[in-house]
């Protein structure tokens, strides 16, 4: 895909651009982030956590200013990474209704764009025990269906690669984007 390719330095794989992880809540981007970001050696940017250190847990942004102010806070979080940090490539994890910002979406050409998907059942655990999901909080089985379902079309438009990762644990969805990512990579369905 045109304007979308990766490259090698010095003989260790290094991708020639910022590598942005979306997808629904509780697919694992922070810690696929974090993990692919360890091993590539570049820095990990999770931008619900930059937006939590600025202005605190994001269920009291919500709960305070509401959920249209939280989405001004992530893109802008998210325009700090790709617009003003120019030629540094990182990993970043974007939340998952930061693609919803058309903004966003703008800035995510300058990035190779990884969806990662999941079922219900690969997350219904972290759903239901974790706190701290606004969207979650009455129904999380049926929130979480309602917005995987309603935002799939637009990750899914906006990915260069998807990974399916049921089934999988961290260290095999890390090296399967390893792969997708490589030197010959395009765009890539796994």
């Amino acid at each position: 895909m045109a304007g979308k390719s990766v490259g090698t330095t010095g003989g260790t794989f290094r991708p020639a651009r910022t590598v942005a992880l979306i997808g629904p809540m509780a697919v694992g981007k922070s810690v696929v982030g974090a993990e692919l970001a360890r091993a590539l050696h570049l820095e990990f940017i999770d931008t619900d956590h930059q937006i939590t250190a600025k202005h605190g847990p994001i269920p009291g942004i919500f709960a305070s200013h509401g959920e249209h102010h939280f989405r001004r806070l992530e893109a802008r979080a998210v325009a700090d990474v790709l617009d003003r940090r120019g030629d540094q490539v990182c990993v970043l994890s974007l939340g998952g209704g930061a693609v919803l910002d058309s903004g966003t979406q703008q800035l995510l050409a300058r990035a190779t764009v990884v969806y990662l998907r999941a079922g219900l059942e690969t997350v219904r655990e972290r759903i239901t025990r974790t706190t701290g999901r606004p969207l979650l909080a009455e129904d999380p089985v049926a929130a979480w269906q309602r917005l995987a379902a309603a935002r799939a079309p637009v990750y899914e438009r906006l990915a260069d690669i998807t990974v399916d990762v049921d089934d999988s644990d961290i260290h095999q969805v890390v090296n399967r984007l390893i792969g997708l990512l490589g030197p010959d990579a395009g765009a890539a369905t796994d």
